[in-house]
């Protein structure tokens, strides 16, 4: 009955929200954890529960797997937004759910932290997990990297659903022995793109086999540690492929899979990666492949991953960058486009960002592509402005301003194209003044 009535009293509340416009995010989740950690044992799932996790991709990978199954003609609940701790997906599901904690739907998709996965699933089904990639992120939060992976080994141990792994992340493709028991792994890979390097360009993680200690061997680096690696000592990286991506070729956005050519939006090494755990999703719960082909050509995020405005007349990209392996991908756009071009930098470090911005000195800024001009703004505008000139970038091109409205107004003082890059609270107020300026 307890349960009974917190979900009555969270209906209400919702009801409440709606009526002063609110859309509540976490706050329902919040209050009904609190009331009661155990909820999610009350809830009744009678379809397949999908979770998509890791540090960098999450948000877009989790929302074309809904995208798609929606494409396919299913009633999909999920958390689209991206309040993605435990809080925010019991706010979702109490939008969902019956008095009686039936979910109606034909599947559930969840984005979920990667540090939550071990909270949300001890009584929660989960009937497939995704993950992407594990990278240094909000370390006041999340700790060191190596921490975070053995939390969900741990959970890994008991689990026998289907996981889908990404093989050219050794953070990631270790998981896959947490429980020798479960036949259900599902390794996705992309072949060497045309910007791979043979040296590591950019911090990274995973340097060493984690079961026999041994440095690890690259054939390649896409970026960051994610490449073609294996252990000389033992068969660490050496998996079955379940989908492989063949014929990258980011200048007329396509690839290949399985001789499918598929069309995206977008030209980055990293959404090749999201759209291959996509597909891999999609093909083992039987969605048709022109399906989801037809999703992947029209599917765009449009919140600030990799979205194309137009300003005064101007091309603008936008990219959320929240830690240094998301800066460094957003510059590797930035560098393979050889246009004249600015970029507008907004660091913050408020709580949600995490208070240690130590992370901006594994910033890439080394021999940056055709950019003029550097503009930064957030509350550590000064950090970074320090950070890009001790990088070797002329300090006379380098802006810093407090004032957001004013860095935005700045920015478009030329005509030439932009980049800006913010972080996690920056990335929304910094949208919000590129369409006014718009």
């Amino acid at each position: 009955m307890k349960n009974f009535f917190i979900i009555l009293a969270m209906k209400i509340l919702n009801i409440i929200l709606k009526i002063f416009h609110k859309k509540g995010g976490n706050f329902l989740g919040k209050i009904a954890f609190d009331l009661n950690p155990k909820i999610f044992e009350y809830f009744k799932v009678n379809c397949p529960v999908i979770a998509v996790s890791g540090t960098n991709g999450k948000t877009m990978t989790n929302n074309c797997i809904v995208y798609t199954l929606r494409k396919a003609g299913y009633k999909v609940v999920s958390n689209l937004e991206g309040n993605n701790m435990e809080t925010g997906i019991l706010s979702t599901i109490f939008k969902n759910c019956t008095l009686t904690g039936k979910i109606k739907a034909d599947y559930l998709v969840f984005e979920v932290d990667e540090s939550y996965i071990p909270v949300v699933f001890e009584d929660f089904k989960l009937d497939s997990l995704v993950l992407l990639n594990f990278f240094r992120d909000q370390l006041d939060r999340n700790g060191e990297v190596e921490s975070l992976i053995l939390r969900i080994n741990e959970f890994l141990k008991t689990y026998n659903g289907n996981l889908f792994l990404n093989n050219d992340d050794p953070n990631v493709a270790r998981l896959g022995k947490s429980n020798p028991l479960n036949k259900n792994i599902y390794y996705f890979s992309v072949n060497k793109y045309e910007f791979a390097t043979e040296k590591i360009k950019e911090a990274g993680e995973g340097k060493f086999c984690p079961f026999c200690k041994t440095k690890l061997e690259y054939n390649y680096y896409q970026y960051s540690h994610i490449g073609k690696f294996k252990c000389s000592n033992c068969d660490f990286g050496n998996n079955e492929i379940y989908k492989l991506a063949t014929n990258i070729d980011l200048k007329n956005k396509c690839f290949n899979i399985e001789n499918e050519t598929y069309n995206i939006n977008g030209n980055s090494i990293y959404l090749i990666y999201n759209y291959t755990a996509v597909i891999s999703v999609c093909n083992l719960y039987n969605i048709s492949n022109e399906i989801i082909k037809e999703s992947i050509s029209t599917f765009a995020l449009n919140n600030g991953r990799l979205e194309e405005l137009k300003i005064k007349g101007i091309k603008t990209i936008i990219n959320l960058a929240k830690n240094p392996t998301g800066s460094n991908v957003s510059l590797r756009i930035l560098n393979e486009d050889n246009e004249q071009k600015e970029l507008l930098f907004v660091l913050n470090d408020n709580k949600a960002d995490g208070f240690d911005v130590s992370w901006i000195w594994d910033i890439n800024f080394d021999n940056l592509n055709n950019v003029s001009r550097i503009i930064t703004s957030g509350t550590r505008a000064f950090d970074m402005a320090i950070r890009i000139k001790t990088s070797g970038f002329p300090s006379e091109k380098i802006e810093a301003y407090l004032s957001l409205k004013d860095a935005v107004s700045a920015l478009y003082k030329t005509d030439i194209k932009k980049y800006v890059i913010a972080n996690y609270t920056s990335l929304q107020p910094t949208r919000k003044e590129l369409k006014e300026m718009r």
